[in-house]
């Protein structure tokens, strides 16, 4: 075509899509077990955390700023928000309007927010660390839980809501910038690495860290207290750091020191560590709960004073979490049988190797009794909430991944282990996903084999023992 004929031809104009129509995001992302857990209509892209914390079991005051981005046309979005004191809530600079309901915070911004829009949210109010929440599973209590000079934090299942206002759900990940302003005689800790130590107004210390990658609200871990940090190095020069309480330093320094020995030996298994460091805090608490907290894994001050074998159980277990559950986030709580009966599985596996119990012995006992725990607690991928973590998704789940690679055989297995933590590394995935991969890799179509396991009511044969039997539910 000339250019005149250009010039004279037919003009069409192309018509803008009409605008969305602001609408609320969902005040919950439907999940089985915590159906109000997270909420649409926004990904969180970075949260930042100023707390000014003064003194045990003290209310302070705490903000968070929630860099977020509009996924639909927003008229009003939810935050999770459980008890503490609410000041106020910006949306952009400006004043919002809002309403609670038992763990939602409903925000009402001054405009709509468009879709695709970047926009942020300022909440500031004050800190409760007294607040608890208890569960009659191996959670026990969760939430703020007060150390003698200090606090932790204990953030699973969804307990992160009790510390800032989140998008609480497991499959919601974003980066954090922690602040924590303490008196002069106090360290803060939390995920990932100390950008800024400041002495600031009033003798006191502002400490910053940054999560350096995503993590999942309940995977959040800050702390302050009167520790000792003590550095090392791992495999491959990984910077360690263990936070411990000064008095604890030497009574738990055998065992903290063969953090790099288990790294040693899970690099073999699954590959390169997923984060850029890692290390110990000591809760110097009566809570006998360890917890997989991203990078900086709580571990109680019992599991470190007592026998070397329980104690590397422990640290294994929750050191493994760092590839399952860590980096390869949970989809939906219905999934946790992924991560936790991986953490058990090697947990487990590094013990016999290593002075402990027959793993064959183990799965042979968790095989026994698995129809009564079918019944109890549900099967491996289908929980009921009450009983989500209980002893199903521990040993009953490690004995699923024990039935796999009695079906597939070892070196299949470990194909399959390694493509499942470098596919989805730093990503979310689901029990579906991973039956998917295990197909894929074995070049088997094993649903039919999985999902019995999983699902069933009954517990299925187990490959290569025919001699195994399930003693009848009652």
């Amino acid at each position: 075509m000339t250019a005149a004929a250009a010039l004279t031809g037919p003009v069409s104009y192309a018509t803008p899509a009409a605008a969305e129509k602001p609408s609320p995001g969902a005040p919950g992302l439907g999940d089985p077990m915590f159906p109000l857990d997270g909420n649409g209509g926004y990904t969180v892209d970075r949260y930042v955390l100023d707390f000014d914390w003064q003194a045990p079991k003290t209310p302070f005051a705490a903000s968070a700023t929630i860099k977020a981005t509009a996924t639909q046309s927003l008229s009003r979005f939810n935050l999770d928000f459980g008890g503490n004191t609410l000041r106020a809530v910006t949306v952009d600079g400006k004043a919002a309007t809002t309403s609670r309901d038992g763990d939602e915070l409903t925000v009402t911004p001054k405009s709509p927010i468009a879709k695709g829009r970047a926009f942020t949210v300022e909440v500031t109010y004050t800190a409760d660390p007294t607040q608890t929440r208890h569960r009659d599973d191996a959670i026990e209590d969760y939430g703020w839980i007060p150390t003698p000079d200090g606090t932790v934090v204990y953030p699973q299942p969804n307990g992160a809501r009790l510390i800032f206002p989140a998008n609480d759900h497991p499959s919601q990940r974003a980066p954090i910038t922690f602040r924590i302003t303490t008196p002069k005689d106090r360290t803060a800790v939390a995920n990932g690495k100390l950008t800024s130590k400041k002495k600031v107004s009033g003798d006191r210390v502002r400490w910053t860290y940054d999560s350096e990658q995503p993590l999942s609200t309940q995977l959040v871990q800050l702390a302050v207290g009167k520790f000792t940090m003590v550095d090392s190095t791992g495999p491959g020069g990984l910077p360690l750091r263990d936070i411990v309480p000064d008095a604890l330093v030497e009574p738990t320094a055998k065992y903290r020191k063969l953090t790099p020995d288990h790294l040693t030996w899970l690099e073999r298994k699954l590959g390169k560590y997923p984060f850029n460091r890692y290390g110990l805090l000591v809760g110097d608490t009566d809570l006998a709960v360890a917890l997989e907290t991203q990078t900086l894994s709580l571990v109680p001050k019992a599991d470190l004073l007592g026998t070397q074998v329980d104690a590397e159980r422990n640290l294994v277990h929750e050191l493994a979490h760092q590839w399952f559950g860590d980096s390869v986030a949970l989809a939906s709580w219905s999934d946790l049988w992924v991560s936790e009966g991986h953490a058990r599985f090697y947990e487990r596996m590094y013990s016999e190797e290593h002075g402990g119990d027959s793993f064959e012995a183990a799965m042979k006992a968790a095989y026994k009794a698995h129809d009564q725990w079918r019944r109890d607690f549900g099967a491996p991928a289908e929980p009921t909430e009450p009983n989500l973590f209980k002893r199903m998704r521990y040993d009953g789940s490690a004995l699923v991944l024990y039935a796999l690679r009695e079906q597939v055989g070892d070196a299949t297995f470990q194909k399959i282990e390694r493509a499942w933590v470098t596919r989805y590394r730093g990503r979310t995935a689901s029990t579906q996903d991973y039956i998917d991969l295990a197909s894929k890799v074995s070049g088997q179509d094993l649903e039919g084999f999985l999902k019995p396991w999983l699902y069933g009511a009954k517990t299925p044969p187990m490959p290569g023992h025919p001699d195994w039997v399930v003693d009848p539910a009652t």
